[in-house]
């Protein structure tokens, strides 16, 4: 895709801009939307503990809305940031429309549970 993965929310008006600190959602809370980071550092959290660190083109709070669960984790702001959020319908309709769009989130999910069990495996 030549303009990259943020091209594909160029101009999008539904963007959310993080303070260092901030909280974009908290572990337990019902999900609405996943989120895009355009720019700026997030991290995933459980508890104080943290799970991954994510920048730009990075999507975060995309199981809670595939599932209807309640979010497994925290996200917070490292940085300055700016999210671009992604509703349901929203969402539907982009990985109906764009493969690469849904390419990118299954990725992310893959990428997730192998840092997992990973985790995991170490443990044992």
């Amino acid at each position: 895709m030549a303009d990259g993965f943020l091209g594909l929310f160029r101009g999008d008006p539904s963007t959310k801009k993080l303070a260092p600190g901030q909280v974009l959602f908290s572990k337990g809370e019902a999900a609405h939307q996943l989120f895009v980071v355009e720019s700026g550092k997030l991290e995933i959290l459980d508890g104080e503990t943290v799970l991954e660190t994510v920048g730009p083109e990075d999507i975060v709070g995309e199981m809670a809305l595939i599932d209807g669960e309640p979010r497994s984790a925290t996200v917070r702001a490292v940085t300055a940031s700016v999210v671009i959020a992604v509703d349901e319908k929203r969402f539907l309709r982009m990985v109906s429309d764009t493969p690469y769009f849904a390419l990118r989130v299954m990725r992310v999910l893959t990428h997730r549970l192998r840092a997992m069990d990973k985790a995991i495996a170490t443990r044992l």
